[in-house]
């Protein structure tokens, strides 16, 4: 993929382009928002790795003044220093496709970006009927969801609840995204709605992390769905 670094470490951004170029990815560094935005480039790259400390225009101006622009649909990567769950927030309303805490973690920055590299094929292609994730697996047309082989009862909305977050497995999905997708509602009503019915299938589905699954809370915005690698499963 052609991924713009937007840094002003040298440092860092060298790191970043050594670790890229080597997963096969072609990386362009530019030192602050102006640089990229003289550049008229957004078009130009499949992801942004955007910082949030840059000098002049910080990387939220520069966040907020893409999504401004309708006709652009860049996937952004925010790599931030600033790691609590309000700038966490912040960054996501502001339109950040996903985001990491510095300092950042190869093996992590590239699972994300093959995660969000997915996500943008899948927007691009017609979604499988029959998804398979774990010991999971959705027919999206008989609406059934089995585990080890086994269908677990579910009601409508849960399915379809279930079957858009194992669709987006890793990815950040905010409570409004969830309404319009499952109940086609607008982001201002009954969002207690979403939080009821996680509830329900986190424990119809045992998505705890005993079990590999881990449905996560993003506070104030909503969850995200990720299968835990074994090496991370503590022992009992």
């Amino acid at each position: 993929m052609l991924i713009a670094i937007i840094e002003d470490d040298a440092d860092q951004s060298q790191m970043l382009s050594i670790w890229l170029e080597a997963a096969g990815h072609v990386p362009s560094v530019f030192g602050s928002a102006e640089l990229f935005l003289e550049k008229n480039a957004i078009d130009d790259f499949d992801i942004l790795i955007l910082d949030w400390d840059l000098p002049g225009m910080d990387g939220i101006e520069l966040l907020r003044l893409i999504r401004e622009d309708k006709k652009l649909n860049t996937t952004v990567l925010f790599a931030t220093r600033h790691e609590s769950k309000t700038d966490i927030v912040t960054v996501l309303e502001a339109g950040a496709d996903d985001y990491m805490v510095k300092p950042v973690d190869r093996r992590e920055l590239l699972a994300r970006l093959n995660t969000l590299k997915r996500h943008m094929s899948a927007d691009a292609t017609p979604a499988p009927s029959v998804l398979s994730a774990g010991e999971f697996i959705l027919d999206d047309k008989a609406h059934r969801l089995t585990r080890h082989g086994e269908i677990l009862e579910l009601t409508p909305k849960e399915y379809e609840l279930v079957s858009y977050l194992f669709s987006n497995l890793e990815q950040v999905l905010s409570r409004s995204d969830l309404l319009s997708h499952v109940w086609g509602c607008d982001a201002d009503i009954n969002t207690r709605t979403v939080d009821t019915h996680i509830s329900r299938i986190r424990k119809k589905l045992s998505l705890t992390a005993e079990n590999g699954w881990k449905l996560e809370s993003i506070y104030h915005y909503g969850y995200r769905l990720e299968q835990i690698k074994s090496e991370e499963i503590e022992p009992a």
